[in-house]
C-alpha cells in the first residue's frame, strides 16, 4: 500500500512539462471482439516506455470515463513524446496500424483520442492522500507557508510547486 502524505504536499519540476491525456471510446459496448484486442495495446506501450528511463515518460494515471478507459502521462519533452509515437521499432506504430485497420472495417465502433499540453505553469495540492498525479510522476514536497494560496503556488515560476527551493 502507498505511503499516505499527512501534511499539504505539492509538486517540484523545473524542466519541460507536457501533459499528454489519450482515451478510448467504446461506441458499441456489445462488441468486445473489437475493444477488448485494442485496451490489450496500452500496457505493453506503457511497459515499454516505463522501461525507457531516457523515453521521456515520467508517470502516467490510468482512469475509467463513461465512455471507457483513458490515462493522463507526464512527458520531460514534446519532442520525446513524437519520437515514441512516430518510432518504427517502437509499440506504438504498430498499435496504431491495427486500430486504423479495425476502424476501417468496422466503423464508428471505437474510437481513440488525445490532447497534448505543453505546460508553462502548473499549481498542485495533495493533502492525506498517496503520492498521485503530477507529484508522483515528479517529486513530492511540502506547501510552504509562504506558498499557502494556489495564486502563489502558480506564481512561483514555471512548473515548479510551491515549498520548492530556487
Amino acid at each position: 500500500m502507498a505511503s499516505i502524505f499527512s501534511g499539504r504536499m505539492t509538486h517540484r519540476w523545473d524542466d519541460e512539462l507536457v501533459v499528454f491525456h489519450i482515451g478510448m471510446t467504446i461506441n458499441r459496448w456489445w462488441r468486445v471482439d473489437q475493444w477488448v484486442p485494442l485496451m490489450s495495446d496500452m500496457p505493453r506501450m506503457l511497459r515499454e516506455l516505463s522501461a525507457d528511463p531516457d523515453s521521456g515518460l515520467l508517470g502516467f494515471t490510468m482512469l475509467l470515463g463513461s465512455r471507457g478507459p483513458y490515462l493522463v502521462q507526464y512527458w520531460s519533452s514534446l519532442d520525446k513524446l513524437y519520437t515514441y509515437a512516430s518510432a518504427p521499432s517502437h509499440e506504438h506504430r504498430p498499435a496504431w496500424t491495427r486500430f486504423n485497420g479495425r476502424a476501417r472495417r468496422n466503423p464508428g465502433v471505437v474510437g481513440i483520442w488525445h490532447e497534448t499540453y505543453v505546460v508553462d505553469r502548473a499549481e498542485t495540492i495533495y493533502v492525506g492522500t498517496p503520492a498521485m498525479g503530477l507529484p508522483k510522476a515528479t517529486a513530492v514536497v511540502p506547501i510552504a507557508s509562504r506558498h499557502d494560496r494556489a495564486r502563489a503556488r502558480v506564481a512561483d515560476g514555471r512548473t515548479r510547486g510551491a515549498g520548492a527551493p530556487s
